[in-house]
């Protein structure tokens, strides 16, 4: 049986020069296995080595959290790790139909418990479609407002889910041109991008300097140990998410979004009230995604927003809105939708007029309002999946 007795009780006693020997020839294996990380970048692969919907309980949402002790979750960049950790990394029952939801932190259900987000009220209802599949509403929203980013994220997600159906949601707000790549997800996730924008010709630059691009020795163990030790706590967490089914921070008191608004018409780089055309937001992308699912049917969803009646409404609908800018994208919105290659598109911007229905944000809804807003999307998905039967 081997022992450990040649370390603990050499034949020759250790000496200095050995000592030295030993600290060189590691030293020289630690920067080999540096050179050959950086070369290879294996955190792709590694991404896909996950304990989720085996070991662990898969996650109904993408990882993202800036407190992992109190949310048991945490924001990463590694995006074969965090649809690893979906439970839609898993193949389609037999009787499913498989619905993935795109968009922002509304969709991702910024202070909703799991089963209140869109995705979790849709199941609730327990929809069945005309050939008797079961309707299955997976949640792919994230709390960045990007059509880019979500395009990146639908991309990826063809690759790995079998969608029966794609429902895309979206707000002004991820039209901005100066938006599209602003989210620290997208900049680090560079080379997946960058192949989008030239591949649909999308405006967005492909050498714009917010894309993070790591030299070669940030892209070593040594530089990227961030993403290392995320892969790690990624897994880590997910013991305390399948025992508790927390993934986010619940506060008992948070700021509520703003009634009365400054009188500011600006939006984004826009300064004066102006006529919006489909160059000036990023349409492109939207066209990029039809073009990228193919035959899958694809909806499109305008979501609720906040219809402020306090002081200074006459100029903005909320926070985020100047009414004339609005306004116009919605015009805009229209004159697409006209168009016949355009996916159907379902217009709920004023679905929900009621101030309670919003909590911090102008698209964040409360549970109840949630499932008003879910039973519409979801008579829209039946309609749907009738048409392509």
């Amino acid at each position: 049986m081997q022992t450990w007795k040649w370390l603990t009780q050499p034949t020759k006693p250790y000496t200095w020069g050995f000592m030295a020997r030993v600290v060189v020839k590691a030293a020289v294996l630690f920067a080999l296995l540096n050179v050959i990380f950086a070369l290879v970048n294996p955190l792709p692969t590694l991404g896909h080595m996950s304990a989720y919907n085996t070991l662990l309980t898969g996650r109904e949402r993408l990882p993202y959290g800036e407190n992992p002790p109190a949310s048991y979750n945490l924001s990463l960049y590694n995006l074969p790790a965090m649809v690893e950790s979906l439970t839609v990394d898993t193949a389609p029952a037999d009787d499913e139909f498989r619905v993935l939801l795109l968009g922002d932190s509304s969709v991702w259900g910024i202070l909703l418990e799991p089963q209140d987000t869109l995705a979790g009220q849709i199941n609730r209802l327990d929809l069945r479609t005309a050939d008797g599949r079961r309707v299955r509403a997976y949640n792919l929203g994230y709390p960045t407002m990007s059509l880019t980013k979500d395009l990146m994220l639908l991309d990826y997600a063809l690759e790995q889910a079998h969608p029966d159906l794609i429902v895309w949601l979206f707000t002004l707000e991820s039209f901005a041109p100066d938006a599209q790549l602003e989210p620290s997800f997208v900049q680090n996730n560079a080379e997946r991008v960058q192949a989008l924008i030239r591949r649909y010709d999308l405006s967005s630059d492909p050498g714009d300097p917010r894309f993070v691009e790591p030299d070669f020795w940030e892209s070593t163990i040594v530089g990227q140990r961030r993403a290392l030790a995320d892969l790690l706590r990624l897994q880590l967490y997910g013991v305390m998410w399948s025992l508790t089914g927390i993934d986010q921070e619940y506060p008992d008191d948070y700021t509520r979004r703003s009634i009365d608004l400054e009188a500011d018409e600006t939006w984004h780089d826009f300064t004066d009230p102006q006529t919006f055309t489909a160059d000036d937001l990023a349409f492109d992308v939207l066209a990029a995604g039809a073009q990228r699912v193919g035959s899958i049917p694809l909806l499109f969803v305008n979501e609720p927003t906040f219809i402020s009646e306090g002081e200074n409404s006459d100029v903005r609908y909320n926070a985020f809105y100047p009414r004339w800018a609005y306004d116009e994208y919605r015009r805009v919105l229209d004159e697409q939708t006209d168009s016949a290659a355009w996916p159907p598109t379902l217009d709920l911007w004023d679905l929900l007029p009621d101030a309670e229905c919003y909590t911090d944000s102008p698209v964040h809804l409360t549970p109840t309002c949630e499932a008003q807003f879910a039973a519409q999307v979801g008579d829209a998905i039946l309609d749907l999946s009738a048409a392509g039967s």
